[in-house]
Parts: structure tokens; sequence; C-alpha cells
């Protein structure tokens, strides 16, 4: 009699579980004596539809009222400007809005210093979130002829990622039941429905949402120096952990 291969003993090992687990899923009598457990993993990328960005400026006066002043005037232009693009209100928001004092050290005759008030420096930032992204570089550029001297926080996102992360949770249990028939039909086996599903697996942790490759995307700015951006898309991760019965 000759020994089965080695290849087919380690895909019965993988496939037939303990006895014990099928006594669980057998409901209905018409279960084998075994489970076939599976990780489903899938990976999608998804293009942004949306940018934001914090536009802010910075204005240093001799008294708290005129820096807070100076800052108030430019963040209503940046406003202003945001309503021209297209930006509805709801995706314009303060994020900050600061003012203190400032110093400056002044040397002494004996050489030591001393701190001396200087006015005060005020600063007002504004989160912007614009859908037609294309029209991002050419915002920005022009946020400086409006009195804007801070740019940050540039980024790119989904409206709805809750949407993405379902449909790579559904690719991920599509993996799962592949895996599980191929495995099923070299194990000499037939596959039943599946009686557990566990998603993400209790081993591992929940799959993060991030930037993926970048896709260039350049933008131009009215009067100035083209503003190049990368958009890129939103790689979005899932595994699935799924037993599935083995008929008789």
């Amino acid at each position: 009699m000759r020994a089965a291969p080695l290849a087919a003993l380690g895909l019965l090992a993988l496939a037939l579980a303990a006895p014990a687990h099928a006594e669980e899923g057998r409901e209905d009598g018409r279960l084998g004596d075994g489970l076939i457990s599976v990780i489903g993993r899938a990976r999608t990328e998804t293009p942004p539809d949306f940018a934001s960005v914090e536009i802010g400026v910075e204005v240093r006066g001799a008294t708290p009222a005129a820096a807070l002043d100076g800052t108030s005037e430019a963040a209503r232009r940046i406003v202003a400007l945001a309503a021209e693009f297209g930006v509805p209100e709801s995706d314009v928001g303060t994020t900050a809005v600061t003012l203190q004092p400032v110093t400056r050290q002044i040397r002494q005759p004996d050489g030591t210093f001393v701190d001396k008030a200087d006015g005060y420096r005020a600063a007002n930032q504004v989160r912007l979130r614009l859908a037609d992204m294309g029209r991002l570089g050419d915002l920005m550029r022009r946020s400086l002829e409006a009195g804007a001297n801070r740019i940050d926080g540039v980024a790119f996102g989904l409206k709805d990622p809750e949407a993405a992360e379902a449909a790579v949770r559904v690719a991920a249990m599509k993996d799962a039941a592949a895996q599980a028939a191929r495995l099923a039909e070299a194990a000499g086996v037939k596959l039943g429905r599946v009686v557990s599903i566990q998603a993400p697996p209790r081993t591992g942790a929940p799959p993060p949402i991030l930037m993926a490759a970048p896709a260039p995307m350049r933008a131009k700015g009215r009067g100035g120096v083209a503003v190049p951006l990368v958009a890129g898309t939103i790689e979005a991760s899932a595994e699935v952990a799924a037993a599935f019965a083995i008929l008789p």
C-alpha cells in the first residue's frame, strides 16, 4: 500500500476539524463530522471624493484689539473666498482662534537679559472641505491674496468611509468562501453552509483605513506658481474568519 502524499495529508489536516466542533453545528442532522475554518482577506483602493485644508492668518499688533481685528478681517475674506469656490457653509469651520502677548529680550548693561512686552500675536484658522479637488491648488493660492499666511493640514478623504469598509468586508467574506470551496475540493469532501463568521477575527486588530500609493494631480493658481497636489487613493483592508460545515 502506497503512502498518501504529504501535501494531501496537509490539506486534510487543515480541512477536517475535531468531531466536537461538528457537534456544535449539527442543528438539522445534515451536517457532517467537521468544519473548514478559513480567514478571508480583501483590499480595495477608492479615489477620494473631497479634499480638506486648514488656512489661517497670523497677525501682530500693538494692542490685543489690533492683533485680533487683523486676523478677523483676513478670516472673513477667506470664508468669502470659499463661498466663491462653491464650498457650502457646512464645509467651512473655524478650528482655532488664539491671542497671546509677545515679548522680546533686552540686554541690560550688566550683561543680563530681561523680557519686555512687544505687542500681541493673534491667529485665526479655518478648515475648508472642497469637493472639486482640482480647484484646491487655486483656492490655496488665492487665499494668500485674501490675507492668509498659513496653510496646514491638507488631506483627502471619503464622505462615506463606512460604505468603503462594508464593501471590503463583503469582498473578504467572498474570499473566505472561495478558500473553503478549494479546500473542500482538494480534500474530497462536500462543503456545507457557513456556521460562524467573525469580522475582524478575534486574534486580529480592526483593519485601518490609510492613504495608498498616490496619483499626481496639479492645480494652477491664478497669477502664481502652480501648486502641486497629490490626491492618491484611500486603501481599505479587512479580514473575516469563517467556518463552514462539511456535509456527510
